[in-house]
């Protein structure tokens, strides 16, 4: 009998070289910079289980990975390894501050392997996905904050900067794919001159150069921005029928292209380019080829700089063959515009505001209203904002959490795949509830246009696309409340006074028809529901290595290929 040893050495060693271009134990990857000098590939099996990273550094020095509650230092989670002139070293630090982080007396991360070849550092590790180490922050199915950072050398110490912040869902992630059609449609700013403090600026326009005969399907959105500072927010809205006239000017003016509200793309401050799921796309063009678009950007320009002009916007990338599915987004929330008020009083530690939708009234406007499969969302407040969740309600109950966010970031707000299709059936109740944090100011915040006011939306992605562009309210009071006492007794009573008024509840479709009802509950919100964290040891235990487990089959077959 021939033995099976050349083909078990050919099979293990086909294996170890294709190991480090294509893991699938391992099939997710990140740049964390612009310049891909820091590289991480992740894996898990259950989102209750472990979670393996790999981490590639372009460097010979020390390398550095964290889990920060809002981007910074403090409070974060943080792994620090490397390869020196005394061999490998490996530790799980907390962070307190802008100084070396201490090290964790519990240390939770098992290091599988840790190389430095070609002027790379590569170090692969392991950790439960919810650890019971209270110096450990607990991965979730929402975007987390990652910190890196490393050094030239082995000489662990201030990294200036080799560093960077970046926003990613670790267990919901949808991978970016290379692009093979690199049409896209621009919609871009001509030169605007930022004035002051706040600025809205619509342009108002046709997409050029369209085909009639064709529908054109977005399916990867790109921000194109002059000037990072002062760039808040990006807004593409679809137009009605009956505004047709372009114009490029101040918003909110009372012009007509105030009622395009059907919103076909939207990026916040710090979020970077999304891409839509396979084979579903955003569609324009066709028999909606003279349609009008109206590009809003929010510039924030706070110190008065005099002199700038910005030409920033959207690249959309597109293709022509039709998708499964046409995707839709639905704003849902408070009430944007007009709300002067719904206000948050100051020197509140925290303050709850809520907008309900209520999508039974969706048949107001569309006969008959499907389920809408919800598969994505981009939550967006201000500078106070600190938490976001969205309720999903069916027959008055509480039965899901359609997006959560409780460690908001107005400095990054990103497009988030929620992971798995959530139902909306017709009927079905939303409510986005906003947590707001005044402590530090001494007059009431309005909910406005302002960065210095207050916003509570959520924009869902959905399919199938229907002709619904809103479904927001707002408490049903003309009574201007004023809170500006910092007794934390009449600020809870403001917080409880909107909270129980009847809702006045609006839905629009894409041609600015309006439905509403003047009554509306705000429904109670189940607390946030928490993993059950596991114990190191127990990790430990688990988390040995698929690479040793293969290992050891390899090592076992050829020992009995040679007996």
């Amino acid at each position: 009998m021939r033995s099976p040893l050349p083909f078990l050495l050919g099979l293990f060693f086909i294996w170890t070289k294709g190991a480090g271009a294509s893991d699938p134990n391992l099939p997710f990857m990140e740049y964390l910079d612009q310049d891909h000098m820091v590289c991480l590939k992740w894996g898990f099996d259950n989102p209750q289980g472990t979670i393996t990273f790999e981490l590639v550094v372009n460097t010979t020095g020390w390398v550095g990975l964290g889990f920060s509650p809002n981007g910074g230092m403090i409070g974060a989670d943080i792994v620090i390894g490397g390869v020196g002139p005394d061999g490998r070293y490996f530790a799980d630090y907390h962070g307190k501050g802008k100084f070396m982080p201490v090290l964790d007396e519990q240390q939770s991360y098992t290091l599988l392997s840790l190389n430095e070849s070609e002027g790379q550092t590569s170090m692969t590790f392991q950790r439960s996905i919810l650890s019971c180490d209270f110096n450990d922050l607990p991965i979730d199915a929402q975007n987390m904050k990652l910190i890196y950072a490393y050094g030239w050398t082995d000489d662990i110490s201030y990294h200036q900067t080799r560093r960077g912040t970046k926003e990613v869902n670790l267990l919901n992630y949808v991978p970016r794919t290379t692009l093979t059609n690199l049409n896209y449609l621009s919609v871009t700013m001509d030169n605007v001159t930022i004035p002051h403090n706040t600025y809205y600026h619509c342009k108002v326009m046709q997409f050029q150069n369209l085909d009639p005969k064709k529908t054109y399907y977005i399916n990867q959105i790109e921000p194109v921005i002059e000037h990072l500072d002062i760039v808040h927010h990006m807004l593409l809205y679809r137009c009605p029928s009956f505004v047709k006239v372009p114009y490029n000017k101040e918003c909110y003016m009372g012009d007509i292209g105030d009622a395009c509200f059907s919103v076909v793309a939207a990026w916040g401050v710090g979020g970077r380019g999304y891409e839509l799921p396979e084979n579903v796309g955003i569609p324009v063009g066709g028999a909606d080829s003279d349609t009008y678009y109206r590009l809003e950007i929010h510039y924030n320009n706070p110190n008065n700089l005099t002199g700038m002009t910005d030409s920033s916007g959207l690249r959309l990338y597109y293709n022509t063959a039709q998708p499964r599915d046409e995707v839709g987004i639905l704003t849902t929330g408070i009430l944007p515009h007009g709300m002067l008020n719904y206000n948050i009083p100051p020197k509140a530690n925290q303050f709850h505001t809520y907008g309900v939708c209520n999508t039974s009234l969706l048949s107001q406007l569309l006969d008959p209203v499907p389920e809408l499969q919800v598969f994505a969302v981009l939550l967006h407040t201000h500078l106070a904002g600190r938490k976001i969740r969205v309720g999903h309600y069916r027959n008055g109950q509480q039965i899901d959490f359609l997006a959560l966010n409780e460690q908001y970031n107005f400095e990054i707000q990103q497009f988030a795949s929620l992971g798995s299709i959530k139902n909306i059936k017709p009927g079905d109740e939303i409510a986005v509830e906003c947590t707001y944090n005044t402590i530090d100011r001494t007059n009431v915040t309005r909910m406005g246009l302002s960065t210095t006011d207050e916003m509570c939306l959520a924009f869902l992605f959905y399919y199938p696309a229907i002709n619904i562009a809103t479904c927001v309210s707002h408490p049903n009071t003309s009574m201007s409340e004023d809170v500006t006492t910092s007794d934390p007794d009449k600020i809870a009573a403001q917080e409880t006074f909107l909270k129980t008024l009847p809702q006045l509840q609006y839905v629009s479709d894409d041609n600015y028809n309006f439905a509403y009802i003047r009554k509306g509950t705000v429904r109670e919100m189940m607390e946030t529901p928490k993993l059950t964290c596991r114990e190191t040891s127990a990790a430990s235990r688990l988390c040995t290595s698929w690479i040793m487990n293969f290992a050891k089959i390899i090592v076992l077959l050829l020992w009995i290929a040679i007996m």
